[in-house]
């Protein structure tokens, strides 16, 4: 059993597909297959089971798989680290976050960062969703994310930042736009202008929605909050999101923002393998974005906790 075997097999389990690995590997499919198919004799089980489309590990598989992912993210953060000393280099910090996070939350604190300390790389990845930035996070080779918080997740420390209650975005000249709060009956009403599937600001929306017996209609769905906010003020629908300040003052005439206190707000904050073991730098980084906030969001932002 080797590194290469583990790390092909990591890889393998979370695409699902051989061939999806072997074109990231820049390698054939039965290369792929022989480094499963070593671990399987060593270990004496089966440990993918192949489908129709794509694998998906088995019970062994899933424990060693989890076990392995991050061992492996230890090890390859250790040796980005070494080769940064060996070469004399400032370092770098690698973070993923969704592709507006830098604009709503960092961009200040990326400034200041910057003029502190010159010699560091930042290194922004973007990822789709939470879950996508908690597996990168898991695969190695990254310092930070920047995600909603949600259920716990093994192997990962959540930190809290920002609280961010909703509000619902509609057209100047919309007829809910002058309605002070959203009951029931107006309900009725909203376009909702969908989430992203897989985001967790969706699925604890749709879980609010389901346990308060309303059902919205949807006919437009969104890759992320900025365009909800551009459809609803388009007159295209109406976009139940996280309030941000980026959307008020008159960068927006044409939108009206309504507030919806009964939705448990949502938090946003950091996601890191372990606090303990980041690299001075990238802690530093941390704080800068946790003062930032701080100043930006002064009803929810800060270092705070729910």
């Amino acid at each position: 059993m080797t590194l290469d075997d583990l790390r092909v097999f990591v890889a393998v389990c979370r695409s699902g597909s051989l061939s999806a690995v072997a074109r990231e590997l820049s390698c054939t499919q039965s290369a792929v297959s022989q480094h499963v198919k070593r671990l399987e004799r060593e270990t004496g089980l089966a440990l993918l089971e192949r489908l129709p489309r794509g694998v998906v590990p088995t019970p062994a598989g899933q424990l060693l798989s989890g076990a392995a992912a991050g061992g492996l993210g230890d090890i390859d953060l250790a040796l980005r680290r070494l080769r940064e000393l060996a070469q004399g280099e400032g370092g770098s910090i690698r973070i993923t976050t969704g592709a507006t996070t830098v604009r709503h939350f960092m961009s200040e604190a990326v400034v200041g960062f910057r003029r502190q300390f010159p010699q560091v790389r930042l290194e922004f990845r973007t990822a789709t969703s939470s879950r996508a930035c908690f597996d990168a996070l898991l695969a190695g080779g990254l310092d930070l994310a920047w995600i909603t918080l949600g259920d716990p997740v093994r192997g990962i420390e959540q930190r809290p930042v920002v609280e961010l209650p909703w509000v619902l975005a509609v057209a100047a000249d919309d007829p809910l736009a002058a309605t002070p709060r959203v009951g029931p009956a107006e309900w009725a009403d909203v376009r909702l202008i969908a989430l992203p599937e897989n985001a967790t600001s969706r699925s604890r929306l749709d879980s609010w929605f389901a346990a308060s017996g309303i059902e919205p209609t949807s006919d437009t769905s969104v890759a992320d909050w900025d365009t909800a906010i551009l459809l609803a003020k388009l007159g295209l629908g109406h976009a139940v999101v996280p309030d941000l300040p980026a959307w008020h003052g008159p960068a927006h005439p044409g939108l009206r923002l309504i507030p919806l206190p009964e939705l448990p707000p949502l938090w946003t904050g950091w996601a890191v393998r372990r606090w303990a073991t980041l690299p001075p730098t990238a802690r530093s980084f941390a704080a800068t974005v946790e003062e930032s906030c701080g100043r930006t969001f002064p009803a929810g932002g800060g270092p705070a906790r729910p």
